[in-house]
């Protein structure tokens, strides 16, 4: 076990002393995460933290009646200011340009006899590009369009019983029951907006503002911890090339232990390297991963899957260079689908299952959910998946690797 432990020592320290490496372990995901937070606001001070705030909202109000108002009432309540930015225009064509010229997530236009209770309908001209806020947009007006109808329902309901025990004539009940409505939806909207936000936890508490970088950063340390772990693959191979195996299985030591002292090194180095990032983006970046023990855990299950995968790539691969081609095209294709380049595109159903094999999903799932408040509650089911890929890769690893006659004298 010393020896084992020794050789994963060595090779640790070997792969801090190689300047190219360090580049790819530490500075390369450190500047994307770096140019990726500027990119989205998080470091330049625009504020971006990933949710929905200050939507750029046009409303054309061409009814000028109550009802019409009271919808712009809505759009400019309080409860609302934080979410919304609306802004009232006359010019119909100019509106529609605005979202056009992605000014605005939407336009809503409140057509003319809107409170007369004609037969009209208030159109949400939407923006194409901006799908999230438009359906906000729309939400808002179908919730105020159903406050309008029961309050019109209610009104004729009124008027009915009116006339029915004798205190209005007939031919009053149209204008009275118009009436009744519309001061029935003056009334729900006026103290409160038809949507407030309210953000609460299960427990009640307000919840941590979701934070860009928490998914960056992990993001593209994962990236890079498959370069990692293929360069290990490849030093293996490249010492039983070069013959410094052979030399080493001289001396008392079992091929057992040789192997896994060459696994271990791997395992190490990528544990110290997410383990740096991590770090970094806490102490430069501001990101507060919350619980040491839930994060301490995640580092060492992504760096053991990882790891699975790269001694995989070795017993596999007929030669250095082999590993490192092979497992450069995997590191981008598991960067791909397991969504260390974003998860804005949907993926198909088959291939969100096949996501599932790679360390990055399970890994950026887990650090998000972490960098945003949860617990290690919350992240058992990552760090459980990312142990289970470990133990079978270096299960089919070994296989492979006895197979060879790896470490044999």
């Amino acid at each position: 076990m010393q020896k084992t432990f020794l050789i994963g020592l060595k090779d640790l320290t070997l792969a801090f002393r190689d300047r190219a490496a360090l580049v790819l372990m530490l500075a390369a995901p450190f500047a994307l995460t770096l140019g990726l937070g500027f990119v989205t606001g998080r470091l330049s001070g625009g504020g971006n933290t990933g949710r929905l705030s200050d939507i750029p909202v046009v409303i054309v109000n061409q009814d000028g009646d109550q009802l019409g108002q009271a919808l712009v009432d809505v759009f400019k309540s309080d409860g609302l200011a934080e979410l919304l930015e609306p802004k009232e225009m006359t010019d119909l064509a100019e509106a529609r340009k605005v979202v056009d010229d992605d000014g605005a997530a939407a336009t809503v236009i409140v057509p003319a006899g809107f409170s007369d209770g004609n037969p009209v309908n208030i159109e949400v001209y939407a923006n194409p590009g901006r799908p999230t806020s438009a359906g906000v947009v729309q939400a808002i007006v179908d919730e105020f369009l159903s406050r309008v109808e029961v309050g019109r329902v209610g009104g004729q309901v009124t008027a009915t019983q009116l006339i029915t025990s004798g205190r209005i004539k007939p031919q009053e009940a149209e204008a009275i029951g118009q009436a009744i409505g519309q001061r029935q939806v003056e009334d729900s909207v006026d103290e409160d907006a038809v949507i407030t936000l309210k953000r609460t936890t299960a427990a009640g508490e307000a919840p941590r503002e979701f934070d860009v970088l928490a998914y960056l950063a992990p993001a593209m340390a994962l990236m890079f911890l498959m370069f990692t772990v293929s360069n290990g693959g490849r030093s293996i191979l490249a010492e039983r090339n070069g013959g410094t195996l052979s030399r080493l299985l001289i001396s008392p030591t079992t091929g057992a232990q040789v192997l896994g002292g060459k696994l271990l090194g791997i395992f190490l180095t990528g544990v110290a390297q997410v383990g740096i990032l991590i770090l970094a983006s806490a102490v430069f970046f501001g990101v507060k991963w919350g619980d040491p023990v839930a994060i301490v855990l995640l580092i060492v299950a992504a760096a053991a899957g990882a790891t699975g995968w790269g001694a995989v790539l070795a017993a596999l691969a007929k030669s250095p260079a082999q590993v490192m081609s092979i497992g450069s095209a995997l590191m981008l294709v598991f960067a791909i689908i397991g969504g260390s380049f974003g998860n804005n595109v949907p993926l198909p159903d088959w291939l969100q299952t096949v996501a599932k094999i790679t360390p990055n999903a399970w890994g950026i799932e887990g650090f998000s959910a972490l960098g945003n408040g949860g617990s290690l509650a919350d992240v058992t089911t990552n760090i459980l998946a990312l142990f289970t890929m470990a133990a079978v890769m270096f299960t089919i690893a070994v296989v492979l690797f006895r197979r060879q006659g790896f470490g044999q004298k």
